[in-house]
């Protein structure tokens, strides 16, 4: 199983050490290497990730101020060279706090620690057959076999099944994280598909009820791992 992870440092030598550690680190995918909470809250809104690797102390936003601005959906180990933090970073629910220098066994432990977290929340999600989304200011019911795939649309995702579409206040972050993986994968930054309703696939691009979804760059090695697993 493949963690997508993101690294956030305005440092640039502390940015290539991460790098280095994550890349040879096997099941980690590196998205992005961002040099400020900024850039990195823009790209949280297109792309999914599942940890963060953050150091706190950035200029303009911080990685403390940025951890306390996302949603539960993510692992975020802190990274810092003052030890100082430590009691807010755990106070404020950082998966981990890493000093610097960071050791590749130190850095191992903490990557384990928020896959644990990661497959225990996945693990949860496989039990259900079924999910409540609110759409028309009503709770609907929708069996997880029903649908099709979903789409970005802004603040919004549209759940397509096979007879109708809800439009969904949520994100795809969020979505994705209440869906079981087995059976549902983000293809690209704005669909999420049905693995069961894949017909075909035809120059990257995902064949469902005659409709083509693209197949992000970012998420085409997952997704092709995803396919041998499939055949």
């Amino acid at each position: 199983m493949d963690y997508r992870c993101m690294i956030v440092d305005d440092e640039a030598l502390s940015r290539g050490i991460a790098k280095n550690f994550v890349e040879k680190t096997k099941g980690l995918t590196l998205t992005h290497e961002c040099s400020s909470a900024i850039e990195a809250i823009n790209l949280l809104q297109e792309e999914d990730v599942d940890i963060l690797l953050v150091d706190i102390n950035m200029p303009e936003m911080t990685g403390m101020e940025l951890m306390k601005s996302l949603d539960e959906n993510y692992q975020v180990i802190l990274v810092t060279g003052d030890e100082n933090y430590a009691i807010e970073a755990f106070e404020n629910s950082a998966t981990d706090y890493l000093v610097k220098p960071i050791e590749y066994s130190r850095f191992i432990k903490a990557i384990n620690k928020a896959k644990a977290n990661i497959d225990a929340f996945r693990q949860r999600n496989e039990r259900f057959d079924e999910i409540y989304v609110k759409s028309d200011s009503r709770l609907v019911r929708l069996q997880l076999e029903e649908i099709y795939f979903i789409e970005a649309l802004a603040d919004y995702v549209m759940i397509n099944t096979a007879n109708k579409k809800y439009i969904v206040h949520s994100t795809m972050k969020g979505l994705i994280n209440r869906l079981p993986q087995s059976m549902f994968v983000r293809v690209h930054r704005s669909y999420i598909v049905n693995t069961k309703r894949i017909e075909s696939l035809e120059d990257l691009n995902i064949v469902i009820k005659d409709k083509y979804i693209p197949v992000g760059a970012s998420y085409k090695e997952s997704f092709m791992k995803r396919l041998n697993i499939l055949k």
